[in-house]
């Protein structure tokens, strides 16, 4: 499986890690040198550094040959950018942003797009550690 991670975070550089020693391809872009170098020297994938909504630099990183793109950079709206441009421009089969905000993870699920919420999977974890299912984690 071709592989594009945008966002070299501690959970997009974990699954870059995880998904290339698995045998994936995988390509990862960040815009920072220094957040690039969480791969580690032995990372068997590509990396790319430039800013992730630019098309020059998906292209570089080969957006049309992905089968997924995962959006994981600090910031919503670059994400839900990313997303966007996967899913409507280059057609990726498998598009997944991760998203802070619970409300609008949830306007951007109903419009089709695959959302990661930490934020909503975190109370719902803990809810369940707790043994408390009241609020379905939601606020």
């Amino acid at each position: 499986m071709r592989v594009l991670i945008v966002g070299c975070s501690r959970l997009g550089s974990r699954l870059a890690r995880i998904l290339a020693n698995s045998g994936h391809q995988v390509t990862v872009i960040d815009s920072k040198a220094e957040a690039l170098e969480r791969l580690g020297p032995d990372f068997p994938g590509e990396m790319v550094k430039g800013v992730g909504i630019d098309l020059g630099v998906l292209e570089e990183a080969n957006i049309s040959q992905a089968d997924v793109v995962i959006a994981t950079t600090d910031k919503d709206s670059t994400n839900l950018v990313v997303a966007e441009i996967a899913h409507e421009k280059y057609k990726i089969p498998r598009v997944v942003a991760r998203l802070y905000d619970p409300e609008a993870a949830e306007v951007y699920r109903k419009k089709g797009l695959a959302i990661f919420c930490p934020t909503t999977a975190g109370v719902e974890y803990i809810l369940s550690l707790i043994g408390d299912q009241s609020q379905g984690g939601k606020a």
